[in-house]
């Protein structure tokens, strides 16, 4: 039985919930997950880490973040509860990078942060999608998929500036901790209040159909496809363009490319179907990767760069819908093994590019394996369009 929405949310217009999931993403995602992509060079000159460290890093946040999709998908405590530990978490693990100077420790940290990023995901997509449900203004949801953007946003640029003053990456792993603890301040009492997510009942909540788990499945492709471009994006420019200034802008592109990608989402009507959309959406990333590989010059990562990241949320946007449509009241369970399935694919690819840089002495190998998983994934999806 559905409640009665809570005086926060009745209160509170539909533009400020999406603004202040937007700023949840922005902390969690853009800083606690992505802020390690930018400071990975500064770190590498460093000289406190090396390459293959950097890698195993990586995988240790997608490890974390692996671990949260799968652990929401039991947790039963009001969302807003869980959005703002998530969020204190992501303030005292970024902070953290910057204090203590021992890559074992880093993992810890880095995994912790994994697990954070996806409870603030998990359970601000839901306090938001209920409440614009409440609001009648479900369209509004793309909003907050401009968080992610927007943090990679202001951490790339920020990063840049650094290199460009000469800070070292512990510097940075502080600023970001702060520029964090202040966002958290801004949007703490929009989470004052908040239900439990209700725990869905029925026959159908819970056993996941074959095309559901194929859905999961195959969304997970995306979690590999992107991670190895968007991990080491920084270091691949650097290595093709050395001496220039241009890579260090790159990542910021990125996020631009997130942020502009989710806000035309906005504009695409509800009536098309996700499972197309989602095809789509893996081509242009597919294209992305191969216009790094094809030209690794300054108009070529620009491109590449901007294409890989507009459908990145939107990829997430699409494949939530599905879950709906597929799952009903089971819709939750699914969400969390989607993100889960991500998050798989996310632990298979820092590795994996290392190795086969470590092979080959070069990106390119493992770039080609992102682009055919993703072409792969874009195929599945077609044939699961050509079966409704």
């Amino acid at each position: 039985m559905r409640s009665d929405p809570s005086p926060a949310a009745s209160a509170a217009s539909p533009w400020l919930i999406g603004a202040t999931a937007l700023l949840a993403l922005a902390v969690a995602m853009g800083i606690g997950r992505f802020a390690f992509t930018p400071l990975l060079p500064m770190m590498l000159h460093d000289g406190v880490i090396t390459l293959s460290e950097g890698g195993w890093l990586a995988t240790a946040n997608y490890f974390g973040y692996f671990a949260g999709a799968a652990s929401s998908m039991l947790i039963r405590v009001r969302p807003g509860r869980m959005v703002r530990f998530g969020l204190v978490a992501t303030v005292l693990l970024t902070l953290g990078m910057g204090v203590v100077h021992t890559p074992l420790a880093w993992a810890v940290l880095r995994g912790l942060a994994g697990v954070a990023s996806a409870w603030v995901l998990v359970f601000a997509s839901g306090w938001c999608l209920m409440r614009l449900s409440e609001l009648g203004r479900p369209e509004l949801a793309a909003i907050m998929f401009c968080g992610p953007g927007a943090g990679i946003v202001l951490t790339g640029l920020a990063a840049s500036v650094m290199v460009q003053a000469g800070w070292q990456a512990a510097s940075g792993w502080l600023c970001f901790a702060a520029i964090a603890l202040l966002i958290v301040a801004l949007i703490w009492p929009q989470f004052r209040s908040s239900r439990a997510p209700a725990t869905a009942t029925g026959s159908g909540a819970g056993v996941l159909s074959a095309r559901a788990w194929l859905l999961a499945w195959v969304y997970g492709l995306a979690g590999f496809g992107y991670i190895i471009t968007a991990t080491f994006l920084p270091v691949i420019a650097r290595h093709a363009l050395p001496g220039s200034p241009w890579p260090d802008l790159f990542w910021p592109m990125f996020g631009a490319g997130i942020v502009c990608g989710a806000a035309l989402a906005t504009r695409i009507p509800t009536r098309h179907d996700p499972v197309v959309m989602l095809a789509i959406a893996y081509v242009l990333q597919a294209v992305a990767i191969l216009a790094a590989i094809v030209s690794p010059s300054v108009p070529g990562f620009a491109f590449s760069s901007l294409l890989l990241g507009m459908p990145f949320t939107v990829i997430t946007l699409f494949a939530m819908r599905e879950a709906h449509t597929l799952a009903g009241p089971g819709a939750p369970r699914l969400m969390g093994l989607m993100t889960a399935t991500y998050g798989l694919g996310q632990i298979v690819g820092p590795p994996l590019a290392t190795e086969l840089v470590g092979r080959t002495g070069s990106f390119t190998p493992s770039l080609l394996v992102a682009t055919a998983a993703l072409l792969a994934g874009a195929a599945l999806f077609m044939r699961m369009r050509r079966r409704d």
